[in-house]
């Protein structure tokens, strides 16, 4: 009974919270926050939008349109405007998130379907204040809340690369979400509790080299969308960005990358990371999982100084405890060493002759288990779902041809999954808990 009662209040708010979210929309608050210049998209061409265009074919323009392509590569905005099949940054990729299904938009010239109507201030007001032309809130699946540091400049450059590239005539597909979270007046609050627009401001008592990284870290590459943990409400939390978190929905988890915690980023040095980050591998590990795609489509193309700006940043980052929301479940003693000794042949018959029985591996084509951080964390989510699912490098031009894991689901059974993941967790020096065979369940039911 209780329950009941608390669902109802809790509806009750929510509709609430919408209704007054419509009647401020309805008010005009949101327009007056509109730059002076804004002028509504519609589907007649805007003068500025016609002039914006072709300014921007105008070969003088030329350098700003490469330095726009190498921005939007940092902003790795290729990967959610593209889906599978489709033409570049035309959208219709799906992102499954705890409210719906949301699909991301084109945003190539297209005049009907994508910003060929756009002008560079209402492009920027996207950018920055995460609001499309008609006052249109944007949820913040698109990273707004990162892409509002980055500068008017870099801004410009983006929509005058998005500009030169040639038009896609794709529909954009309706996002599918539920009551009340397809009401983007509700938006309101959540800006009102998350959301501060404002650019980057260096830091004084910082390098020039630090800045950039945090610049490049905290606005165009957005990592903490992926690298901290989220709220009830779909928010990260700020007291522990980059302190790792689970991915929402794919469930793969994003260590923290402050440089006491986890990876031990601390411990690496600038060319390491910087390698890591061109070709996906180093003598330390590879990425695997999402991380592989931000390499393939991103971080393969920054320059030798970014890349190294990246790395003095992270690795200066302070350790925060991660916020714990990996759930985590004990295995009594006697399970864990039977897992353990169970452990021990599945590898041996399965994975000793890449890994190597010494679990050292093989330079960066083998990954080495021994000592590495990332099989150690909690609760050994990512080493299972490779194990299931097989791993995979991105292709770069460091590393052109990638060597892959295959996948073991169809092959291992839960308790094996278990077992072999309890092995490599203990064994050559690595000191991490025993997985629990109901975990390999819960995450063998996740989408890839």
């Amino acid at each position: 009974m209780r329950r009941k009662i608390f669902r109802g209040v809790v509806v009750l708010a929510v509709l609430g919270l919408a209704f007054l979210g419509w009647a401020v929309w309805m008010s005009g608050i949101l327009h007056r926050s509109a730059p002076e210049s804004r002028q509504v998209a519609s589907s007649v061409p805007s003068a500025a939008a016609v002039a914006s265009q072709k300014a921007w074919a105008e070969p003088r323009f030329a350098s700003v349109i490469a330095r726009g392509e190498y921005l939007a590569r940092a902003g790795d905005c290729v990967a959610c405007h593209t889906m599978r099949g489709g033409a570049p940054y035309a959208g219709g990729l799906a992102t499954p998130t705890p409210f719906g299904l949301l699909y991301s938009p084109n945003i190539t010239p297209d005049k009907q379907y994508g910003i060929g109507n756009w002008t560079e201030d209402e492009f920027w007001r996207a950018m920055h204040d995460g609001i499309a032309p008609g006052n249109k809130l944007l949820y913040p699946v698109f990273p707004f809340t990162h892409f509002t540091k980055i500068s008017r400049p870099d801004v410009d450059a983006i929509f005058a690369y998005l500009r030169s590239l040639p038009p896609a005539a794709q529909p954009n597909h309706p996002n599918e979400m539920p009551f009340p979270f397809n009401q983007r007046s509700t938006l309101v609050f959540w800006r009102a509790l998350f959301f501060r627009a404002g650019e980057f401001k260096p830091d004084p008592k910082q390098s020039p080299e630090w800045n950039r990284g945090a610049y490049l870290v905290e606005g165009l590459g957005h990592c903490g969308m992926c690298h901290s943990s989220f709220n009830a409400l779909g928010a990260t939390d700020k007291n522990a960005q980059l302190a790792g978190g689970l991915i929402p929905i794919q469930r793969w988890y994003a260590p923290a990358l402050n440089s006491g915690a986890e990876v031990g980023l601390g411990d690496w040095t600038n060319d390491e990371l910087a390698q890591f980050l061109k070709t996906g591998v180093s003598v330390r590990g590879a990425t695997y999982g999402p991380m592989s795609d931000v390499v393939f489509h991103s971080m393969q193309y920054l320059s030798e100084p970014d890349l190294q700006a990246i790395a003095t940043y992270l690795r200066a980052q302070p350790a925060l405890v991660s916020p714990g929301d990996v759930q985590k479940i004990e295995v009594s003693p006697q399970l864990a060493a039977e897992l353990a000794q169970q452990g021990r042949q599945i590898y041996v018959n399965h994975c000793a002759e890449c890994h190597q029985l010494n679990g050292r591996g093989v330079g960066e084509q083998y990954p080495p288990l021994a000592g590495n951080p990332s099989i150690a964390m909690q609760p050994g989510t990512n080493a299972i779902r490779m194990v299931l699912l097989g791993g995979f490098q991105p292709g770069t031009k460091g590393n052109p041809r990638p060597y892959s894991m295959p996948p073991f689901a169809q092959m291992l059974n839960d308790h094996d999954v278990a077992a072999v993941v309890t092995y490599i967790r203990q064994a050559w020096g690595n000191n991490a808990p025993a997985v629990s065979p109901s975990v390999v369940t819960r995450f063998r039911q996740v989408p890839e």
